[in-house]
């Protein structure tokens, strides 16, 4: 069924293509404008069918931006062409983002991480000490994907970081792969990194893309601790929330695993003692998890500068955590290209005036002119976590809707107090969720990929994790974030 659907994805695409720019300009909207919501219908249908792989995607996107944007009038000069030249240099905008810098810089951390095994030292440092009871080990699976979230900057790298590890401890404790116990271990390691993409500015690439737009079109930037105090409550809430509703929907067979806690140190026994190139990167580390926290109070250095200093200081001569060599294999350079293609698209739609068009139709047809902050927030979010049922990627779903988030916000801020860079914050915290269907994140499926679980069942802990994420985000936004003066 995937398949057919990808199939179709492509011709869909293009026909929708067609049929946008065939259709008449809207007097209020520019030629430029118009063609680029043709671009961005057809790039959400062919990353919600999958037609094409993401980087595939990226290259057609640059392609169609600097042909039709590039025979399209120059919005600052009507009676000339905007050309290929200048359309393609809006294409490739994104990749001269500080945001795409600290993307890169979070794969090559990634990429240490794996290859010295410090992550699958913590992670096994972590689960030796929480006992042989099932829900113990659940808690830890839970509290390791919080940790590892501070130091491996990249979702797919935990998770497959994890998943190698509670797979051997279910199969030393001897526990069937079908069983409840395995199904809820795999389901919490997905659950659980997607939650604490969330409350981590660092954690997630989509992050990144909100916070890239955020900085160029708002003028604002928000520092890691910044985003850790608003976020990290709901992180926390989502983390207890998750731990009830595994134990309560899918309760495990047994209570306790005899012999657990040995098996769990004869494995972490196996690692033997820390490595040279564990001890530096660890250092490194957590000197780097200081600037982040730290930045705008003790020092002024952005988060992407100093990420890349320690990336460089990862492979500088006498430090020798890893060689080019070494990182060019383990780092998905498919997910730059479609990270900095997508903060092009979303930076093109506003420089065109294509995304307030949009905005002001939302904001007319949902009447959110006259909305407060919390019906504003409520309606959006679900908006975002309906339309993300049909996503892969949480990046390109950023891409595609934080631009017009903002302009949405913008028109409704001339008619309400709001904070704008908050309540986009906030917005973005909903893209990050992607609970309900393995396909919806790509971390799900590394944990699919198990089969220790059905879809089913992750539909079954999924749609209550989602309707509780939705309640805590409109929580939240009544009473904490709104006492922190983000919303208003």
């Amino acid at each position: 069924m995937k398949k057919k659907i990808g199939l179709m994805g492509l011709p869909l695409g293009i026909l929708v293509l067609i049929v946008i720019m065939v259709l008449p300009t809207p007097p209020e909207l520019s030629t430029a404008g118009h063609r680029m919501l043709a671009i961005l219908v057809f790039s959400v249908v062919i990353w919600m069918t999958e037609a094409v792989s993401y980087p595939v995607s990226s290259g057609i996107i640059m392609s169609l931006m600097a042909f039709l944007l590039g025979t399209a009038p120059n919005m600052s000069n009507p009676s000339k062409m905007l050309g290929t030249s200048g359309a393609l240099k809006m294409a490739l905008a994104g990749f001269s983002s500080t945001a795409l810098a600290l993307v890169g810089a979070a794969l090559f951390i990634a990429a240490a991480m794996m290859k010295t095994g410090l992550d699958k030292r913590i992670a096994l440092f972590i689960l030796s000490k929480i006992g042989a009871k099932t829900n113990h080990v659940l808690a830890g699976v839970i509290f390791t994907g919080f940790v590892l979230s501070f130091f491996v900057p990249s979702t797919t790298a935990r998770v497959s970081c994890m998943v190698p590890i509670v797979m051997g401890i279910i199969a030393v404790f001897g526990v069937p792969r079908k069983s409840k116990f395995a199904a809820i271990m795999l389901i919490a390691v997905a659950q659980a990194d997607s939650i604490w993409n969330v409350g981590i500015k660092t954690a997630a690439a989509q992050n990144m893309v909100a916070l890239g737009f955020i900085e160029k079109q708002l003028g604002t930037t928000i520092s890691w601790l910044d985003w850790f105090i608003a976020a990290a409550p709901f992180a926390i809430i989502m983390s207890a929330l998750l731990y009830f509703v595994l134990l309560k929907l899918m309760p495990p067979e047994m209570k306790e695993i005899a012999g657990g806690r040995e098996k769990i140190a004869q494995e972490l026994a196996a690692l033997g003692p820390m490595k040279s190139d564990e001890k530096k990167l660890l250092i490194l580390s957590v000197v780097l998890l200081f600037f982040w926290a730290t930045e705008k109070i003790v020092h002024p250095f952005d988060t992407s500068s100093t990420t890349i200093v320690a990336v460089t200081l990862m492979m500088m001569p006498g430090i020798g955590i890893m060689t080019w060599k070494e990182v060019q294999s383990r780092i998905s350079w498919g997910t730059l290209m479609l990270f900095g293609v997508g903060i092009s698209l979303g930076s093109a739609i506003l420089s065109t005036k294509a995304g307030a068009w949009i905005a002001q139709e939302i904001v007319q047809h949902f009447s959110l002119y006259d909305a407060t902050a919390v019906t504003i927030i409520a309606v959006m979010a679900l908006f975002l976590i309906l339309i993300h049922l049909g996503f892969a990627s949480a990046t390109a779903l950023s891409s595609a809707m934080i631009p017009i988030c903002i302009s949405v916000l913008q028109g409704a801020a001339e008619h309400t107090a709001l904070n704008v860079v908050g309540m986009v914050m906030i917005l973005q915290y909903t893209i990050c969720f992607g609970f309900i269907l393995p396909v919806n994140a790509p971390q799900n499926m590394i944990a699919y990929s198990t089969e220790t679980f059905e879809v089913k069942d992750f539909i079954k802990t999924g749609i209550p994790l989602t309707v509780l994420a939705y309640l805590v985000i409109l929580l939240l936004t009544n009473t904490y974030w709104k006492w922190l003066g983000i919303i208003s």
